[in-house]
């Protein structure tokens, strides 16, 4: 039953329709063709990482084995979104359903919490490397940690990792149940590409400040405090590079830097962006500007990472190039 008003009480919300970008057919096959293609190197540069990483065991330390874990979040990141973004352009009723729309909710701000978690690991590395250089290049390797059987600094990474992955899936489980149970009874309009917060929040029936807060407030504390640990490794690198410290010569500096220059650039677009759209105010900002800031630090960020971490590293270069030689000779074989 309709009230007077015409907006319908009775039935629950089973399924969104995320409107996504709403253009001309022409557009949408252009978009389609055009996001087709950067999922596709997305998957094929972050692989690339993974396989060199795998095959070459002069790779094998932590800090490529973070890189590895961060190129194997990056694939599945953009693959929570992309695809359904993708099946919505060529749709007519760019519908999904109310479970699909949670899970991908929870997948996606999940695999976002990770990655700040690893991209702080990936900073702490940064210190040990350059902060305790003695210790760094003689125990931090697999065959050294196997041979040993003993507590070592790989060790240590691939615990961490694992705990960056663990703590992060169990960020947002309650919130979501406590989303999942207000009343959503129409409109049931999401003028998003994905399933939001901020855009779901708003379709509920009934105000809910309360949980609108607390997702705030999560988000702000996963943002902040990762940000603040990496600025803080970053800050005892910079002193340890400094000419009255450990690393007196230029060329020193420069080397030391240029171990932190790819990292540091992928934590000013990723912090950049998420920034803007989570904690800074945004209600003045467009709706369609938060389609491209989502799109940025979602889509566009994941396809520049293997190019930013490839083309400042030689030994990621030269593994990747022996990964590239190994492919052509499987297949002329």
């Amino acid at each position: 039953m309709k009230n007077p008003e015409g907006n319908n009480h009775s039935d629950p919300v089973s399924e969104f329709i995320l409107l996504g970008f709403p253009c001309t057919w022409e557009v949408q096959i252009f978009l389609f063709s055009l996001f087709s293609v950067i999922y596709v190197l997305t998957l094929t540069g972050n692989l690339c990482i993974i396989s060199a990483v795998w095959w070459d065991h002069h790779l094998h330390t932590p800090m490529y084995i973070l890189l590895a874990n961060f190129s194997f979040l990056e694939m599945w990141y953009v693959t929570s979104t992309v695809p359904n973004m993708l099946a919505n352009f060529l749709s007519e009723t760019k519908t999904i359903s109310f479970s699909g729309c949670f899970l991908q909710f929870y997948f996606f701000f999940s695999m976002g919490t990770t990655e700040t978690f690893i991209l702080s690991a990936m900073a702490f590395d940064r210190y040990l490397a350059i902060c305790r250089p003695l210790h760094y290049p003689t125990v931090m390797t697999l065959q050294r940690c196997i041979r040993l059987g003993a507590c070592c600094w790989l060790r240590l990474c691939i615990n961490l990792v694992g705990l960056c992955w663990v703590t992060a899936f169990l960020c947002y489980p309650v919130p979501i149940y406590f989303i999942t149970q207000l009343p959503f009874c129409g409109p049931n309009t999401i003028d998003h590409f994905v399933c939001d917060p901020g855009p779901l929040l708003a379709l509920s029936c009934i105000p809910a400040p309360g949980i609108e807060l607390s997702c705030s407030i999560l988000s702000s504390l996963i943002i902040f405090s990762t940000f603040f640990f990496i600025l803080g490794s970053y800050t005892l690198v910079l002193r340890a590079v400094l000419p009255v410290l450990r690393v007196p010569s230029s060329s020193g500096r420069q080397k030391a830097f240029s171990t932190c220059g790819s990292h540091l650039i992928v934590v000013s677009l990723f912090y950049g962006t998420i920034m803007v759209m989570y904690v800074s105010p945004t209600s003045g900002n467009s709706v369609s500007m938060h389609k491209i800031i989502t799109l940025i630090y979602s889509v566009v960020t994941p396809v520049l990472n293997p190019l930013i971490y490839s083309l400042r590293n030689r030994d990621m270069k030269f593994a990747l190039h022996q990964v590239l030689c190994g492919m052509r000779i499987m297949q002329t074989s």
